[in-house]
């Protein structure tokens, strides 16, 4: 093969490359999976079933738990996404999930509020754990065509459990006095409840990353054609933590830049005391209405996966400045706040598109990270982990019980933030574009050297043969 076939090859994208033969079907614009072979469809089927369903139930229950006592979990995310890169994640995930469920069934039987705060530490540890693992889970399976939509539909169940916990906490809140116990304690003994299987069910379904996984129901040739799409998307395999490794990742702008560009997308006014000091609204009322906004958060998460992999073939960061638009226009009009009833709650409303930008830019940290696995694994848990420790000290500066509900300094906060993030996501995507400049010219000099090297050979074998 010349040098030139072998730069084509280079430039072709990972998914062309298993479906040369073919142009992309209308179909794969709804669903990805429909524009495969049988035998990748099949593999993909299997891996949506066990990953997808593991993880949206789990940080679906995960959510409510932190929605009913919010918990700044911070300690435990990053050491967890490394271990991950040691361990078999197929026990650790469940295992922790498993613990924080035991742990939150035993919180309604807490006499004293020290074991409370003791136990809800322990509860936010293990939690902490569930996010940034599954996302690492997902970024080890999924190629790019694919990564967006798993992503953002993992990260839409924090949205449905915002939506739910509304309807749980009005339900649940007229259970109060029935068994002994209070409506709160009630909470924790549902959360309990269902969480329990779906802990247990990650031990028999959760996959390892591919380089050592053998889950039941995939067969050999289904796991070496996991590993070969890896191969194919550059997804590297676990490595040993070296100094020269840290070294590389912490001189690198991946780690600081991609950690900046998640605090808008976890930031937003504590909507529900919005309206709790107005008499209009009843208790119903106030757990209900701001369900609004994580039924945006929702659509608009997945409009912009579909639309990433599949219209802009790949792309991440024009939905996210889309996003970053929404929020400006929302929070400064909040900002001024003399404005109709109507457009303000059009802005509270349309706020949420700002909120699903997280599994995005999870996904496209995958792929920036894809060449080092240990980055990735640290850079996905930092980003996570970073975010909350944002959300720990900004209400308190910004969204003040004493401004409510004109909450003047927190939506000047969102704005200035947009606009960073705005900035942010238009560096990365320079410097990212530079780097696969540099890395299909380094390939393409390499495949001219070792072209010009078997040239060489061939000339003194034949020269001698000529002797």
């Amino acid at each position: 093969m010349s040098s030139k076939s072998h730069a084509v090859e280079a430039d072709i994208h990972p998914s062309t490359l298993a479906q040369k033969e073919s142009k992309r079907k209308w179909v794969s614009y709804i669903w990805d999976t429909f524009d495969k072979s049988p035998e990748e469809r099949r593999l993909m089927s299997k891996l949506d079933s066990a990953i997808l369903t593991f993880a949206s139930l789990g940080y679906f229950i995960k959510y409510l738990d932190q929605i009913k006592l919010t918990v700044r979990y911070v300690i435990g995310e990053i050491p967890s996404n490394l271990l991950l890169t040691r361990i078999k994640p197929r026990y650790w995930i469940p295992a922790m999930e498993l613990l924080w469920t035991v742990l939150t069934m035993s919180l309604p039987r807490c006499s004293k509020p020290t074991q409370f705060y003791v136990l809800r530490f322990f509860v936010g540890l293990a939690e902490s754990t569930f996010y940034p693992g599954m996302q690492y889970i997902i970024g080890s399976w999924y190629r790019k065509d694919e990564l967006a939509k798993r992503s953002c539909i993992f990260h839409t169940s924090s949205g449905i459990a915002s939506m739910f916990s509304g309807y749980l906490m009005d339900a649940v809140y007229n259970l109060g006095g029935r068994g002994g116990f209070k409506g709160w304690q009630w909470l924790f003994i549902v959360d309990g409840i269902i969480s329990l299987p779906v802990a247990i069910s990650g031990f028999f379904i959760l996959p390892d990353v591919p380089e050592i996984s053998s889950p039941w129901y995939l067969s050999q040739e289904e796991v070496k054609l996991a590993q070969k799409r890896m191969k194919l998307e550059g997804r590297k395999d676990r490595e040993p933590f070296m100094k020269s490794k840290l070294k590389k990742i912490f001189t690198s702008w991946h780690i600081y830049l991609l950690i900046s560009s998640t605090y808008v997308s976890t930031t937003g006014p504590p909507e529900a005391s919005l309206f709790s000091n107005n008499p209009v609204y009843t208790i119903s009322q106030i757990n209900s209405i701001p369900t609004t906004t994580p039924a945006v958060q929702v659509v608009t998460t997945l409009a912009y996966a579909w639309i990433s992999d599949s219209i802009l073939n790949g792309s991440r960061w024009p939905p996210i400045i889309f996003g970053a638009c929404i929020n400006i226009i929302s929070y400064i009009s909040l900002a001024v706040w003399d404005i109709p009833t109507g457009w303000k709650w059009t802005c509270y409303i349309i706020s949420g598109a700002g909120y699903g930008l997280s599994g995005l830019l999870m996904a496209w940290a995958h792929e920036i990270c894809s060449e080092d696995n240990e980055e990735r694994s640290l850079v996905i848990g930092s980003m996570n982990e970073m975010a909350y420790v944002f959300q720990a000290w900004l209400p308190l500066v910004v969204w003040q019980q004493v401004d409510a509900p004109q909450y003047r300094k927190g939506f000047i906060a969102i704005t200035v933030l947009s606009v960073l993030l705005i900035g942010t996501t238009l560096l990365i995507r320079n410097l990212h574009r530079r780097e696969r400049v540099q890395k299909s010219t380094n390939e393409a000099h390499e495949a001219e050297e070792t072209e010009e090297d078997s040239v060489g050979v061939m000339s003194l074998d034949a020269n001698g043969i000529k002797a």
